[in-house]
């Protein structure tokens, strides 16, 4: 071989065209703005999520203290407010005989003051006397 380069072999100069880059920079900014759509509606689930398990735990301190009180609650809807996680969250217990007389059944449902997603609810059981 004589000393001639690789690319007097072949013709010519190796290298993208425009039309190549610019097709490749379609693709990649199509790439990078789903990946940034799938992040704004991962931040905004995590954000519901966590309003949720809040409520949730509400809940559940409610649950706590309705069934370690000495007394049973009485028959009816009660509402009151309670602050968990740095916010206000609103509760109503509705207490009403099951199906099973010397049983109530006492629904449990909690919501944040403010709007928004934080919403949680439980039915518990406990012995009318």
């Amino acid at each position: 071989m004589t000393g001639r380069s690789v690319s007097d072999v072949d013709g010519g100069e190796r290298g993208f065209t425009l039309i190549e880059m610019l097709v490749a920079l379609a693709v990649f900014s199509l790439a990078a703005l789903a990946l940034l759509r799938l992040s704004g509606a991962s931040a905004t689930n995590s954000a519901r999520l966590n309003d949720q398990a809040i409520a949730a735990i509400v809940a559940r301190n409610l649950a706590a203290e309705t069934l370690s009180d000495p007394g049973p609650p009485p028959f009816g809807t009660q509402t009151g407010a309670v602050v968990n996680g740095n916010r206000r969250w609103v509760w109503t217990r509705d207490v009403a005989r099951s199906p099973e007389a010397r049983i109530q059944q006492i629904g449990i449902a909690v919501a944040a003051e403010a709007a928004g997603p934080g919403r949680a609810s439980l039915v518990i059981f406990r012995s009318a006397r």
